[in-house]
């Protein structure tokens, strides 16, 4: 007989990126008093990861665990940014309930309404959360109706629209049930989840069934699988069949090696988990998300949402630069294959297909964020290999007519470069959806674009914009084949020969066009070192020294003076490289090429349309 377990809640914080959900973690384990008193806390302390911590966005969902009146609430923490979209999908099955956070004065979001629909589709009860109610520009009570509008927008049935809202300021550490309220601490929003998420339920005598919806790794104990109890308990050392509602074949006997419960941001032994409980279990090599662990007696396996497909894909290839070698730890065929199918592991929204080559993979993600996260981390792990340009992921319908994925982008943008943006946009296939007056002579514009369309834009977008425009996209749906984009309108500076860069020769290449190196630096013969003015691209030959002559002219000396040289960020160097290029990526450094070094090669290449 099913029965509720009151002493447990457990709930997901969902939100579009930046409206606030890791720092309003940070102060409910602050005020649960998970830290001692005169502990000394770093912000964002979910934040584990060091990109994470550095970009400051969340890319791995958390688990924490809060007591509140002798109730035990279990957190997780998911990310904000679409491209991680997967992590949000799959931790819903583990909650009972979630709480949308919004910004007081953004307002609802693309990704607010991605995570929403999500929540509602699982039929999830919502606490809404309009958080940054301090920011001096603030305009809670309008985004309560906008997130209103968007559950009527996404059919939410009349329980879910009769949800609660809470006022927080989470950098403040308050909340408030009502504006007039004076704030004081989190009690109200602590209050709320009680009294407003279900219990979880489950029939605490059936056979034993834990659904998998996270992986974490640890070298030392390997995979560790992280899911609700849904039914019966689970004991340590307890023999188990590990099965997938999805693939019939997996059937497998396993033991449960170490059982975890969370608590504060530790991960706790115990010897036995109830229904209702999220529970960490290790020692099973094999076990993936959305593997159910059931009783030897009656294995009945645990049906799993199916993960959004990617949309856009790169290859990743072994370098084969003149450089090769020189500055990675792990440079072969077999390191990069190892190391990218243990993403996998981890990361359900990445595919990793081996093609014709040995040499090079294809990897395809949910975009150009979720794949450069990858490469950072795999280069700081010292890794060497190099990227091609990303590519979207086409499909046919059942008349053979080409389909392409389709992005909503929502931009804000002060109002006198709204007119720079929309023409970009047209030019890159975008089709403007709406627009209206947004605060503080904002204008928000709504496009529907093809995802190739986004390839490279972000860059020219914030020099646009001087800094000053937002843009968030979130994937819509597989759309008509819009025609042909070009993407770059510039050519590269390709420098010459291999050899060291002088500045001589810097100063000569400089008036053709923009630098990436400076002087000193190491290139190779096909290495891209800046960007041409003009649209074609040119070699240039940045190792020349200046001839020595006898006559002396009377400003000889005067020393030459370099630019500044735009150096590339990681995102830049993708966005920057066309169809024909490569992205050496290194431990210590990153490079752009040709495919093809030889210039004659290159050249055939070019006439024969390849």
């Amino acid at each position: 007989m099913k029965t509720k377990r009151e002493d447990i809640r457990n709930i997901a914080i969902i939100a579009h990126v930046d409206h606030g959900k890791t720092t309003l973690v940070d102060e409910l384990l602050k005020q649960s008093g998970v830290f001692r008193s005169n502990q000394t806390v770093q912000e964002r302390v979910m934040d584990s990861n060091d990109i994470e911590r550095e970009r400051g966005i969340t890319i791995l969902a958390k688990n924490t665990a809060v007591f509140y009146n002798d109730v035990k609430i279990n957190i997780i923490d998911t990310p904000g940014h679409a491209d991680f979209g997967g992590e949000v999908e799959r931790v819903l099955k583990m909650v009972n309930g979630v709480v949308l956070v919004v910004d007081a004065y953004e307002g609802a979001m693309p990704q607010t309404k991605f995570v929403l629909k999500k929540a509602l589709e699982l039929e999830l009860p919502v606490i809404v959360c309009i958080n940054k109610i301090d920011r001096p520009e603030a305009r809670p009570s309008e985004v309560i109706d906008e997130v209103l509008d968007l559950f009527i927008e996404l059919d939410a049935s009349d329980e879910q629209l009769d949800c609660p809202f809470v006022y927080a300021s989470a950098k403040e550490g308050v909340a408030i049930l009502e504006l007039d309220h004076s704030p004081e601490n989190m009690k109200p929003l602590f209050e709320t989840i009680i009294n407003y998420i279900p219990a979880p339920e489950g029939d605490p005598d059936a056979e034993t069934q834990v659904l998998i919806s996270t992986i974490d790794y640890n070298e030392y104990v390997g995979r560790i699988g992280v899911g609700k109890v849904d039914n019966g308990s689970l004991r340590l050392n307890q023999e188990v069949m590990l099965l997938n509602a999805h693939d019939p074949e997996k059937r497998k006997k396993v033991k449960i090696g170490k059982l975890y419960e969370f608590e504060g941001l530790k991960k706790i032994e115990v010897e036995k988990a109830d229904i209702g409980a999220i529970v960490a279990i290790s020692g099973i090599p094999d076990i993936h998300i959305g593997d159910t662990l059931c009783s030897l007696e009656n294995p009945v396996p645990i049906p799993f949402q199916k993960i959004s497909e990617p949309t856009i894909a790169m290859h990743f290839i072994v370098n084969d630069s003149p450089f090769a070698g020189q500055e990675g730890k792990f440079v072969t065929s077999r390191h990069l294959r190892e190391r990218l199918f243990r993403e996998l592991n981890t990361d359900v929204s990445l595919r990793v297909e081996e093609t014709e080559s040995t040499e090079s993979y294809k990897v395809s993600g949910r975009g150009e964020l979720h794949l450069s996260v990858l490469i950072e981390n795999m280069r700081r792990e010292g890794y060497e290999f190099a990227v091609s340009k990303a590519e979207v992921l086409y499909r046919t319908d059942e008349n053979g007519k080409l389909l392409e994925p389709m992005e909503t982008a929502i931009i804000d943008v002060p109002e006198e470069y709204t007119g720079t943006v929309i023409e970009k946009l047209s030019q890159r296939k975008g089709e403007l959806q709406g627009m209206s007056t947004a605060n503080g002579g904002y204008s928000r514009l709504e496009f529907s674009i093809p995802a190739r369309g986004l390839i490279g834009y972000r860059g020219e977008f914030m020099t646009d914009t001087r800094g000053n425009g937002i843009i968030n996209t979130v994937f819509d749906c597989y759309g008509p084949y819009k025609g042909d984009i070009q993407y770059r309108k510039q050519g590269s500076l390709i420098a010459f020969e291999t050899g060291e860069s002088i500045t001589y020769g810097l100063f000569n290449a400089q008036e053709r066009g923009t630098l990436f190196i400076g002087a000193g630096e190491k290139v190779y013969a096909g290495m891209i070192i800046g960007q041409n003015g003009k649209a074609e691209d040119i070699e240039v030959n940045i190792c020349k020294r200046k001839q020595l002559t006898n006559t002396r002219s009377s400003g000889a000396d005067d020393a030459l003076k370099l630019t500044t040289p735009r150096i590339l960020s990681l995102e830049q160097a993708l966005e920057f490289i066309d169809t024909d290029e490569l992205l050496e990526v290194t431990p210590e450094n990153l490079r752009i090429r040709k495919k093809i070094l030889d210039p004659t090669q290159r050249m055939r290449a070019k006439r024969n349309g390849k």
